[in-house]
């Protein structure tokens, strides 16, 4: 355990830190979910936008690589594509 009160707001911190990024996480994951099961190409059209700025933020703050972000942004992309086809 902590000896040093720094250490110990540190630590407190670092707990609360991780819950809002695994909340954050979380909540984009279940949002790509729910934007997958979407068959109207107007209706994905309109939702991704908002998506794609969900997704922008977690890369923004180190939630996920911004590599990853941007092959999620293309994958999702490519799947409104595909729905008219």
């Amino acid at each position: 355990m902590a000896n040093h009160a720094a250490t110990k707001k540190q630590i407190r911190k670092t707990k609360t830190r991780n819950e809002l990024n695994r909340y954050q996480g979380k909540t984009t994951r279940n949002a790509i979910r729910d934007f997958k099961k979407i068959d109207s190409k107007d209706t994905a059209t309109a939702e991704l936008p908002a998506l794609a700025s969900k997704i922008d933020k977690l890369a923004k703050k180190g939630i996920i690589h911004k590599n990853k972000a941007a092959n999620l942004k293309s994958k999702l992309t490519k799947g409104v594509q595909k729905i008219g086809s």
